[in-house]
Formats: structure tokens, C-alpha cells, sequence
């Protein structure tokens, strides 16, 4: 199954990372990268929109201009009552204990991930993706 993946983060080198780390797995994706916390809730109109639903995985960035991923969560949970929400892995250049303790207690985050995504995460991500739709 074809699983749409959001990459929500405003350094455009973090960006291509993710982006080819996901193409190098044994997945099957859709790919839409965002470089702010706006442009991505806009892409989440745009998925209701064009496909009826949100997309199944967010990699988002906590520290950006503008729209913060803090505020992302909070408009994502907001503007989408009623519709599945993504499983959300919130990706750090930064070691930030507060951010992670915050993270971690947060009902719409699945994980907190070092930049950059390692392959063996992603694989990580791609089991708990697969049980999920199993269930």
C-alpha cells in the first residue's frame, strides 16, 4: 500500500535527507515536502481535497520560522476534527531535553527523531505503520 509521507521543515538540506531516505527504503510513497508550518497545513487541505483524507506520515521540523511545529500540531488538531489523523515523527537538529519531554507526552507524536532520519528508523516507522493498518 502506498503510504502519502509529508516532510514539514524549512532547511532545505534536512529536507533532501528525508526525502532520500524514504526513496532508498523498500516502501511505496507519495512525497510532499513543505518548507513551513503554513505551507504544510495547506497541504493538508490540499490531501483532503484531492484524496479525502490526510496524509498517513509527518516528518516535522519544530523549529521554524513563522508557523512553529508546535503550532502545526496544534492547527493540524484543530482544522482536522473528524478526519484519521498522520502519525507525526517530529525530527531535531538539536538535542532539546525539553522538547523531547514535551514530545513524548504529546497524544498526535509518534516519535522525536535526531536529524537525520537513519535508514533503520525509517524501517522502524514502516513496522508500526503496517501494524497500524493491520489492527
Amino acid at each position: 500500500m502506498k503510504l502519502t509521507t509529508f516532510i514539514i521543515d524549512d532547511d532545505l538540506v534536512s529536507q533532501f535527507a528525508t526525502r532520500y531516505c524514504i526513496q532508498q527504503s523498500h516502501g511505496d510513497f507519495d512525497i510532499v515536502t513543505c518548507s513551513s508550518g503554513e505551507e504544510g497545513i495547506q497541504a493538508c487541505f490540499s490531501s483532503i481535497e484531492e484524496h479525502n483524507r490526510l496524509p498517513d506520515i509527518i516528518f516535522l521540523d519544530l523549529v521554524m520560522d513563522g508557523m512553529n511545529g508546535w503550532d502545526f500540531l496544534k492547527n493540524l488538531q484543530n482544522l482536522f476534527k473528524g478526519h484519521e489523523l498522520p502519525s507525526v515523527y517530529v525530527l531535531s537538529a538539536f538535542a532539546n531535553a525539553t522538547d523531547r519531554t514535551i514530545a513524548k507526552g504529546h497524544g498526535l507524536i509518534a516519535g522525536y527523531v535526531d536529524k537525520p532520519l537513519s535508514r533503520s528508523y525509517l524501517e522502524k516507522i514502516l513496522k508500526e505503520e503496517e501494524k497500524k493498518r493491520t489492527v
